[in-house]
């Protein structure tokens, strides 16, 4: 919300749908260069760990950036932190235009993993300032959260026809193209709106604060310990539902069907939230998503065929799709006006980081145990996190 707690200017709210297209085109540069990236190197005869390994190298670079973007955010608003990442973004893949080496393509999957780290700290921070109220922040950040959700499915069917009609180099072309458009959609929101540019939050002695002394903050201590919870779960059904589903002999398009269920609900959740946003407590719906999460992991196991994966798919993504929104409105509400972008960075930080450990454990975990065994773990996680997410407390508490 605005710093006085007024309505926005209506010029900035206006401006909301500049703000999500940007992040979108951000995100779709880094998700149509994984995808051109990952099959370029298995077309080239490369083993499957050169893969993993590259997909990884998109998750580094945000865990040495994301509190840096959130003190920039913080001291100059949106336009810094997003043409710094569009500018990694852009040269990330035009490294990738220029040669198709493995140690390109690794600049490449570091800059533009990198730039939505940069980028998207700021968006997100100037989304925030857009929201006239504590209910109007759930409706602003579940059309945030879209912008990742459209880029992830759209950017791979582009890449996918460009790469079978032009060759490999289109689609790190398309994926160079998305930051300029980025740029431009950046420059469609005006300058100044969201408030003059704040000086670093400094300590009693007068140096500036960094983003860890925020969690110092109980509240922002136990939001984060849940969210991270959360984005772990949603990362062990990416890995179960593969090699669960390939343990079946499903084909691969039934796979693509059982995780697209996933999508589809994740993106259908947040339309609604953005519908009934003032009729949602955001607490009650992130614990409910959260006994809903843990519920569906635990039986996903046993749920028969195709579709009764299809079905476990849907429901965890409704439960664990409405949760980012809840989770950055009570962010906002939590941490200090002047230091959302440090909370941003702060919160992006942990979970860049657990998508790099997470992987290779629920690897390790499946191969000793069953398929199953990463969403069983991650339930028992969602479920121990019910505790933090009950210490929350609301801004009127």
């Amino acid at each position: 919300m605005s710093a006085a707690g007024a309505p926005p200017a209506p010029n900035l709210r206006a401006a909301l749908p500049a703000v999500i297209g940007s992040l979108i085109c951000v995100h779709a540069s880094m998700a149509a260069t994984r995808v051109t990236a990952s099959l370029l190197v298995l077309e080239r005869g490369y083993p499957e760990w050169i893969v993993g390994v590259l997909l990884s190298l998109f998750a580094v670079a945000p865990i040495g950036l994301s509190l840096w973007a959130g003190r920039l955010a913080d001291r100059h608003g949106l336009h810094r932190p997003l043409s710094v990442g569009v500018a990694m973004g852009l040269a990330g893949a035009l490294v990738a235009v220029l040669t198709q080496h493995p140690a390109a393509l690794a600049v490449a999957a570091l800059a533009t993993g990198g730039a939505v780290a940069v980028a998207a700290v700021g968006i997100q921070r100037e989304a925030g300032l857009m929201a006239r109220d504590a209910s109007d922040l759930k409706r602003v950040f579940s059309w945030i959260a879209l912008g990742p959700a459209l880029s992830n499915a759209l950017a791979p069917v582009v890449v996918g026809l460009l790469i079978d009609h032009v060759g490999f180099r289109a689609g790190f072309v398309f994926a160079a193209l998305l930051p300029l458009l980025a740029w431009w959609l950046g420059q469609r929101v005006p300058r100044g709106l969201s408030g003059p540019a704040r000086s670093p939050a400094e300590d009693s002695r007068g140096r500036p604060r960094g983003a860890l002394s925020l969690l110092r903050l109980a509240p922002l201590r136990h939001l984060l310990l849940v969210n991270l919870a959360l984005s772990s779960c949603w990362d062990a059904h990416s890995f179960a539902v593969p090699v669960l589903g390939h343990t079946r002999g499903l084909s691969a398009s039934s796979i693509g069907l059982i995780l697209g269920s996933f999508a589809v609900a994740a993106t259908v959740v947040r339309l609604a939230i953005s519908r009934w946003a003032d009729h949602l407590d955001e607490k009650r719906a992130l614990r409910g998503a959260m006994a809903l999460a843990t519920v569906t992991c635990a039986v996903y196991f046993w749920l028969p065929g195709a579709a009764g994966m299809m079905l476990g798919s849907a429901l965890l993504g409704l439960a664990l799709g409405s949760v980012q929104p809840m989770i950055l409105a009570m962010l906002h509400q939590v941490t200090p006006g002047d230091r959302h972008g440090q909370a941003l960075g702060l919160r992006m930080l942990a979970t860049n980081a657990a998508t790099i450990v997470m992987p290779v454990s629920f690897g390790a975990l499946a191969a000793a145990t069953v398929p199953a065994a990463p969403l069983w773990l991650m339930g028992s996680l969602v479920l121990a996190a019910q505790m933090p997410a009950a210490r929350i407390a609301r801004p009127q508490d």
